[in-house]
């Protein structure tokens, strides 16, 4: 009796210093907490500034500050919202983001793999040389090439009637000239991150697919592919943030208003209404919920994806 006494009080005197130790190590990590929380406050305080003020009224925006609003009595209202969806034109520049950005989306995506695998696992000549050339194309500003590109589409204009698209099938006014645009500047940061990715993944995996007679296209597809969804679904977002919040690329090639994205619409909803602020907020509410849902459908692969070839082995 007196034995089965003691073995049950070993285990209640090693809880104890573990759970003192659990204590110490959360009060050791408290004060980064706090920073961090801090950090995430500061950073959240201009877009709960913006959300609030998209629920007032005009004549409470210029009368208090956002930060009265939090306090009762409450008085907020959807006017803001009503307005800007019943403008003429926002609800056709939301279709045509969606025109613009998942195409785009799709192609980078495509193209980088496709282009990434080649340059981690395929011998060919100046794979290196050609890879270098690809990263340095990252350090040019895109500012610089819009008249050279605006001069090529204008010259090369091709009109057709289609579907969708409109009456134009490449050039300026055009999908499938935004389209080629935006894929061409998004490629060099997508080829460079697969490309770190793919040639982290094991040899032998390739090894053992090529012995047993698959060819690069199936190996691509059947090996690559399945173990990059992390990168892929990382450099997904970025690229549907990128395209969807453009605004210089789509105010150079789309001249047309018909075509215009919601970033265009955003702009000349500040040239119609002028300091109507509560209006900029809730149009900027608008557009930021797509990509919002993008981001936390796709978040569980986000870190893994930034990290993507950071670390071999």
């Amino acid at each position: 009796m007196a034995s089965r006494t003691m073995n049950n009080s070993v285990p209640a005197a090693e809880e104890r210093p573990a759970a003192g130790g659990r204590l110490r190590g959360l009060l050791a990590r408290m004060p980064l907490h706090l920073v961090l929380l801090g950090f995430m406050l500061l950073w959240s305080l201009p877009t709960i500034a913006l959300l609030v003020s998209s629920f007032r009224a005009p004549q409470e925006i210029s009368a208090s500050g956002w930060w009265t609003a939090l306090t009762p009595p409450w008085d907020f209202t959807w006017n803001n919202y009503d307005a800007v969806l019943n403008q003429r034109g926002m609800g056709r520049a939301f279709i045509n983001s969606l025109l613009i950005t998942v195409p785009v989306t799709f192609l980078v995506l495509l193209v980088a793999a496709m282009a990434a695998y080649a340059f981690a696992w395929m011998q060919f000549p100046l794979r290196n040389t050609l890879f270098l050339v690809m990263v340095a194309l990252l350090v040019v500003p895109l500012q610089m090439t819009l008249i050279p590109v605006l001069r090529l589409y204008t010259q090369l204009e091709i009109d057709a009637e289609m579907p969708i698209i409109g009456g134009r099938i490449f050039g300026t006014n055009s999908y499938a000239g935004i389209w080629i645009a935006h894929t061409a500047y998004g490629l060099p940061f997508a080829v460079y991150l697969l490309r770190n990715f793919f040639g982290a993944l094991p040899r032998d995996l390739f090894e053992s697919a090529y012995l047993d007679g698959a060819s690069d296209v199936r190996v691509f597809f059947r090996i690559v592919l399945p173990l990059s969804m992390p990168a892929l679904a990382a450099l997904a977002i970025f690229q549907f943030l990128w395209v969807w919040n453009d605004l210089l690329v789509a105010l150079i090639l789309l001249g047309d208003p018909d075509m215009a994205p919601m970033t265009l619409r955003i702009t000349n909803l500040v040239s119609s209404f002028g300091s109507q602020y509560q209006l900029l907020t809730a149009a900027a509410f608008v557009s930021m919920a797509v990509p919002l849902v993008i981001f936390f459908a796709l978040q569980r692969y986000f870190v893994q994806g930034i990290l993507a070839g950071a670390v071999k082995g």
